[in-house]
Order: C-alpha cells, then sequence, then structure tokens
C-alpha cells in the first residue's frame, strides 16, 4: 500500500505539489499505514478467537439455563449498538489526530530544512513557537480522542457490569420460585467469564479497528486524487525530436475562474534555435516554460513539438526530450555520480566522465577527496553554488534532449562561477532548442532571438541590437539594468 501510494504521488502534477505539505504525505505514507498495519496484525486474531469463544460459550450458557442466557443476551444488542456509534467518534478522534501529526512534519520539515537560514536569523525562538502551536494543537486532539476512548471502554465496561448485576437479580427471582438452585446460579456465574472475557477481547479490538480504518480513509483519500495531467488514452511515443516548439494561442491560469497569467501567447521556435525569454518578474516566464514538458497543462490553445500536440504523446516520451536548468538547483542525499547518472540512469561510466567535462565540472569533482564518489550531502550542501550548477548541468547533458530549458541558471552565482557555467551552458545549447529565461540581460546579448513579455503578451522579438535600435521595453529594460 505504501508503495501504490508513493508512486501515485509521484505523478500528481505541480498543482497538487504546491497545494499539499510535505509533512502531511509523510505522515499519511507512515503513520497511517503503520495502523493499518496493526489492525491487519491484530485484528483477524482477535476476531476469530472471540467469535469462537463467545458463540462456544453463548451455547453452553444457554444449555445451561436459558432464561438467565435470555437475560445476558438481551442486553448485548444494546452494548454492540453503544460500541458501534461511540466507536465512530473514536474514528473521528484519530482521523484529525493524524491531520495534527502532519502538521507536526509539516513544521519539522520546514524548520529542519531551513535551520541555516533560523541560524543565521537567531530565528530559534520564532521556530519553537510555531513547533509548540502545533504540538499544542495535536495534544488539544489527543485529549479529545483519549475522552471518546474513554467514554467508549468505560462506557462497555459498565454493560458488562450490568450483565453480573441483571443476570444476579434474574437468578434470585427465579431462586425465589424455586425454578434454580443457588449452585446453578453461581455455576452460570462462574461460567459467564468465558463470554465476558472474548467481549472485552472485541472492545480492545475496537481501538485498533477505527484507528486503522482512520488511517485507511486517508490512504484512500489520497488515492482518489485525480492527477491534473496524464497521458491521453490513445497517446502515442514522441520519437527522433527535432526541436520545433510551437505556442499556438495559448492562455493559461493557476486556478479555475482566476486572473490569467497570460493569453492568446503565440511563439514559433526552429530547431536548433537559442531563444531568450525577458521581463519583469511575475509576466509568466517560468509558467510559459513549465507548460512545454506539461508541469501545468495549458488552459487555452495548444503547444506542437515537431507537429505533434504535446497533449497526444506519452508524459514520459515527452519530458525525456526536454532538459531543464533552475536556478534553485536540486542534488538528492548520495554521491556525485548518483546525481550526474540520474539523468540516464544505465550510463556508462565514459558517458559520465564525458558528461563531467563538456560541464566544466571534471576538474574540480577530480580535486575532491573521493572524487566521483564524493558524498554531497542534502540538496548538495557540500558544494558551492557554481559546483551544484555544473553537476545539475552534467546531468542535463548525460540525458542529452532535443530541448532545453535555462531558467536563470546563473543568477545567483558569482563572477567566476557564472563564466564558468555560462561557457557550460553555451556548450550544452548547442544543436538543440533552448529556451533561457534571464533578467540578467548581459548573458543572452548572442541569443538568435529575445523575446520581451509583458502582462499583454509578447511586445516584441528580435536579436539584442535589433531590440535596442527600437527602443522599445527590452531598450527600457537593458537601460535600466546598466545605467
Amino acid at each position: 500500500m505504501r508503495d501504490d501510494l508513493f508512486r501515485h504521488v509521484q505523478g500528481l502534477s505541480f498543482r497538487f505539489h504546491s497545494q499539499t505539505t510535505t509533512g502531511q504525505l509523510m505522515s499519511r505514507a507512515t503513520n497511517d499505514l503503520f495502523t493499518i498495519s496493526e489492525l491487519a496484525h491484530h485484528g483477524p486474531e482477535d476476531v476469530v478467537i472471540s467469535l469462537v469463544r463467545i458463540i462456544g460459550s453463548a451455547a453452553i450458557l444457554w444449555h445451561m439455563n436459558g432464561l438467565l442466557a435470555l437475560t445476558l443476551f438481551g442486553i448485548l444488542p444494546f452494548m454492540f449498538l453503544f460500541a458501534y456509534r461511540y466507536s465512530l467518534k473514536v474514528k473521528d478522534a484519530l482521523k484529525r489526530n493524524n491531520e495534527r501529526i502532519g502538521d507536526i512534519n509539516a513544521q519539522l520539515e520546514d524548520s529542519l530544512s531551513g535551520i541555516r537560514v533560523v541560524q543565521s536569523f537567531t530565528g530559534e525562538a520564532l521556530e519553537t513557537a510555531k513547533f509548540r502551536d502545533a504540538n499544542r494543537s495535536f495534544l488539544e486532539s489527543r485529549k479529545r480522542s483519549y475522552l471518546a476512548e474513554a467514554l467508549l471502554f468505560n462506557g462497555l465496561t459498565s454493560f458488562m457490569s450490568f450483565m453480573n448485576i441483571a443476570v444476579v437479580v434474574a437468578g434470585a427471582v427465579l431462586i425465589s420460585q424455586e425454578r434454580l438452585q443457588l449452585t446453578e446460579l453461581i455455576t452460570f456465574l462462574l461460567y459467564m467469564n468465558t463470554i465476558t472475557d472474548p467481549v472485552k477481547r472485541l472492545v480492545n479490538f475496537t481501538q485498533f479497528l477505527q484507528n486503522g480504518i482512520a488511517g485507511f480513509e486517508r490512504f484512500v483519500e489520497l488515492l482518489q486524487v485525480k492527477p491534473d495531467i496524464a497521458d491521453a488514452e490513445d497517446a502515442v511515443e514522441l520519437e527522433r525530436v527535432r526541436g520545433c516548439v510551437e505556442f499556438c494561442g495559448v492562455g493559461f491560469q493557476y486556478d479555475e475562474g482566476g486572473p490569467y497569467v497570460f493569453r492568446n501567447m503565440n511563439l514559433s521556435v526552429q530547431p536548433g534555435e537559442y531563444v531568450a525569454l525577458v521581463g519583469s518578474s511575475g509576466v509568466g516566464k517560468t509558467t510559459l516554460c513549465q507548460l512545454i514538458p506539461r508541469f501545468y497543462d495549458a488552459t487555452e490553445g495548444d503547444i506542437f513539438i515537431d507537429g505533434a500536440n504535446i497533449r497526444n504523446v506519452t508524459l514520459k516520451s515527452l519530458r525525456s526530450h526536454i532538459g531543464i536548468v533552475q536556478q534553485d538547483v536540486y542534488l538528492f542525499a548520495g554521491t556525485i555520480r548518483d546525481n550526474i547518472l540520474y539523468g540516464k540512469p544505465d550510463a556508462s561510466e565514459e558517458e559520465v566522465i564525458a558528461a563531467a567535462k563538456h560541464a566544466h565540472a571534471h576538474e574540480f569533482i577530480m580535486s575532491l577527496p573521493n572524487g566521483f564518489d564524493t558524498y554531497v550531502g542534502q540538496r548538495g550542501i557540500k558544494l558551492s553554488g557554481g559546483q551544484k550548477q555544473r553537476i545539475s548541468i552534467a546531468r542535463v547533458f548525460l540525458k542529452n534532449p532535443a530541448v532545453l530549458i535555462f531558467d536563470e541558471a546563473t543568477s545567483a552565482l558569482d563572477n567566476e562561477s557564472e563564466r564558468a557555467v555560462q561557457e557550460s551552458l553555451e556548450r550544452l545549447a548547442s544543436q538543440r532548442t533552448t529556451f533561457v529565461i534571464a533578467h540578467r540581460l548581459s548573458t543572452i546579448r548572442n541569443a538568435d532571438r529575445i523575446v520581451v513579455i509583458t502582462e499583454q503578451g509578447i511586445a516584441e522579438e528580435g536579436t539584442h541590437e535589433q531590440l535596442l535600435e527600437r527602443d522599445g521595453e527590452y531598450a527600457k529594460l537593458y537601460r535600466l539594468q546598466f545605467r
């Protein structure tokens, strides 16, 4: 089940992951499924043993004295009805508990991932206060669940005590009528333990049951989230891509009924062309590029690669032909070799070394104590920004895609690192269709075409020199940056 859940979450879109915290997903994949395993472990054993003992004991008690047995059995339905009603309250309380545990996980993950920022801003007290709030919410939720459990278990204990009292009263009446011997009543009362013990066992089982049901409901809730982006039924493989990308009347909005990021976007990029997208923050440059690998689907209009509508090709084949280098590089906890191999897991050692050399990363890798086997730490924390960026470029070199997207790939680097990374990017972009999102205009002077995007759409396009001569939006941005 955990494997199914992980594979399902992996297939959900950026929209889902941007709205869901990692802590909540971790809670569903670990804590919730643990309660289900506990139910699977104890449930069948408790139910089978208890039912066998209850049925056998009921038959023996009926054989001993039918009237006393009827007195006992007349109470059992009310007890089971009480148990059913209050067990639902326990389940709801336990479900809220799991949600609060998810909040704690989310707060932990957020605070610990940003521990360097926390310590640099001396924000330990603030993070402790936020965690204390999440912890207090869980405590209050747990109190309510303990109250529900107390009402359930003590109520059932009271029913079992009442059964003893009822049998004694009924037995006393029968003895007064000389229809029952005192020794028979004592024997019946002693043998009642054989039916109350399995009932107690079933009562304890209800906690596992409701805990497991609460976890299972949260498991199913997540599995029922349909991927926003999935392969069409008749989707075909995208093969031998040359890299012709066309946007035809494309519009996009993050939420249905919300404002459009852009509309009526028309752009045609030829195979091997180097296109830079510039404009102020928030006009949709990154969003436009994220539509190409279908991280999001266009709200209106169509996007074509080599004449094929990207909605009609499989996601795996589409994304296998697209390489992305971002400003915020993500390296997995592992070795440098592991991270480069992510671009092509079955690549040979020679291919890995060649990719590192193309990315200008081989020299610094070999200067490290363990070379390609150097452990980079979580998110590559042991490497500098320029080193991480070059490893990410080597990863894309190994993938060898037809279409490239550079999203502010050098804006966070110092001049020396930027120069080395820029050389790697230019080598990577050679003879590939390339989209570059840049605020630093000095990095895109040699672009084949510069497309200026505003809130109204594409304002102008052309080479660096042509746009400066036109003295439009690009010239304003250029003068503002180099004043």
